[in-house]
């Protein structure tokens, strides 16, 4: 659910500590990110309503995600694990991995009106191209797209 909720890389999931959930701003920190750049991006509101709940059950010290060994955060096949076990308890026969949770972040955020650029700065992607692999993934509904040509007053209908 964070992964999604903040279009996280499965390494910077496994990195989060509990100093990077901001429930005030509703944004993650994510500190080294894919070329070691630190950025900001989303939390939503089930999502921190969930992890408020699993600190209360867990109490994470330092790593929001701890392995067994509490000093270590989480490793990626264990997260990797997880998402297949929920995948095959859902259901779900479409093939997936943890990195779709990513797209999905990406996608459903441009389908809901979010423009590249912000996209962009959330994924922590350098160049707008890396963001922009997104736009044919979408499902846009074109029928409400109007055609340039009927922006234009046409002829007068004739009258009977």
């Amino acid at each position: 659910m964070t992964i999604y909720s903040g279009g996280l890389r499965l390494n910077e999931a496994t990195h989060l500590k509990v100093s990077d959930i901001d429930s005030k701003r509703m944004t993650i920190r994510v500190h080294h990110g894919k070329g070691n750049k630190d950025r900001y991006t989303l939390l939503g509101k089930c999502t921190l309503q969930i992890l408020r709940i699993y600190w209360k059950l867990h109490h994470p010290a330092d790593w929001l995600f701890p392995s067994t060994r509490l000093d270590q955060p989480i490793s990626h096949s264990s997260i990797q694990r997880v998402f297949k076990a929920v995948l095959h308890k859902s259901g779900i026969k479409k093939k997936a991995s943890v990195h779709t949770l990513r797209h999905s972040f990406a996608t459903h955020l441009l389908e809901a009106g979010t423009d590249l650029y912000h996209i962009q700065r959330l994924l922590g992607h350098t160049t707008i191209n890396t963001t922009s692999i997104y736009l044919h993934m979408t499902r846009k509904d074109l029928t409400r797209i109007i055609n340039p040509i009927d922006l234009f007053e046409g002829p007068e209908k004739p009258t009977r």
